[in-house]
């Protein structure tokens, strides 16, 4: 079997596990690479578990979710991690793109050039095939997603090009590059129709009222079959155990339904070197033929 590489690039500690975590987790099962970048401390969070919200651990929580980050990377079989560590930015509610609202340290008003020369450093250095982050606006305007978002897509076309950032390396050409959307308004549908078919209360009325009433959808181009990694996700996600409540709205519809309805995880290509032949059923969908083509003929 062929084996790729796919990187995903990620804003916070625990958004790995909360976004294409199942299909991180089945493509490392499968055999291919699969590495993680973590572009802040995630220092700005809360303590979201009322039962982790114990004496001492806001004091120490930088080494507290470093070490959570570890266990989930280790659940979802992740083979590579790069932590960045720029300083969390902290949600602001109705954010707009105004950075003098933030630190000025913060993740968000760092100088997008020398992000981006660190992206294009660990992608000349490793060589993944598929780059995984964001869409443009983030997934939901929070400023360090939407300068995730920024980072990834200027770090994607600049990796290969030699007269970019000359110091960071031979150069080295993506071959796609993905945005990931955890909830897409036919999962939603999907997940919601089916609690209450089963007389469950839905977690998700709220959202899914929100994903109608803006007036267009996610423009998904390929859906990944992770039914047999859902645990992966939930014990990543458990692994966060700061930052997430087992009995919170992650774990609100059992694995067993979303297996049956919508046993998938949504992506959007955003941009392709190679044919490609829509829908797909995977991140690698059309490299085969590429890696065939350059391989040395035998003698």
């Amino acid at each position: 079997m062929q084996t790729f590489h796919a990187m995903f690039v990620h804003a916070h500690p625990d958004d790995e596990s909360s976004k294409a975590a199942s299909t991180m987790a089945r493509y490392a099962d499968e055999g291919h690479r699969v590495s993680v970048v973590t572009l802040t401390d995630g220092m700005a969070g809360d303590i979201l578990n009322p039962a982790k919200d114990e004496p001492g651990i806001k004091e120490r929580l930088g080494e507290v979710r470093r070490a959570e980050l570890a266990h989930a990377l280790e659940v979802l079989g992740v083979t590579d991690h790069f932590a960045f560590g720029y300083p969390d930015s902290g949600f602001v509610e109705g954010f707009e793109g105004d950075g003098g609202l933030l630190a000025p340290n913060a993740f968000y008003n760092q100088p997008l050039e020398e992000v981006t020369a660190r992206l294009v450093e660990v992608i000349r250095s490793t060589r993944p095939h598929v780059i995984v982050t964001y869409p443009e606006d983030g997934g939901y305007p929070h400023p360090d997603h939407i300068r995730c978002h920024d980072v990834s897509a200027a770090a994607f076309e600049a990796a290969g090009d030699p007269e970019a950032y000359p110091e960071a390396g031979a150069p080295w050409t993506p071959q796609k590059l993905y945005y990931c959307h955890p909830f897409t308004r036919p999962k939603l549908e999907a997940l919601h129709d089916a609690c209450e078919e089963r007389g469950l209360e839905s977690p998700y009325g709220e959202m899914l009222a929100r994903r109608r009433s803006r007036g267009f959808d996610d423009p998904v181009t390929t859906r990944v079959e992770v039914a047999d990694y859902l645990e992966h996700r939930r014990k990543a996600l458990l692994a966060h155990e700061t930052q997430v409540d087992p009995n919170g709205r992650w774990f609100a519809v059992p694995d067993e339904i979303v297996r049956e309805v919508y046993p998938y995880e949504d992506f959007t290509l955003a941009r392709s070197r190679v044919g490609v032949s829509i829908p797909e059923a995977g991140l690698f969908d059309g490299l085969e033929a590429v890696h065939a083509s350059r391989r040395v003929p035998a003698a």
